[in-house]
């Protein structure tokens, strides 16, 4: 018996606890979009600094190409 006088209030400190922490994230904006995250995952990354369409846009890299080219074929 004198142990429920300890664990019925530290249930109830729990259970606050957790309802506080909750109401926090959802007045932070956790859940505010959840569909996102779950599309991302089936999108490529892109390159954070778009030097691709720099570099292809220069003309570099058809260089790089082309200069590849002319060097001997691998052996298979």
């Amino acid at each position: 018996m004198p142990a429920l006088y300890i664990m019925i209030p530290a249930a109830l400190l729990i259970v606050a606890i957790a309802i506080f922490i909750f109401f926090w994230a959802v007045d932070s904006g956790q859940y505010d979009d959840l569909d996102s995250p779950a599309h991302s995952i089936l999108f490529d990354d892109q390159d954070p600094q778009h030097t691709a369409a720099v570099e292809e846009a220069k003309g570099t890299q058809r260089a790089a190409i082309d200069k590849s080219d002319q060097q001997a074929p691998p052996h298979a």
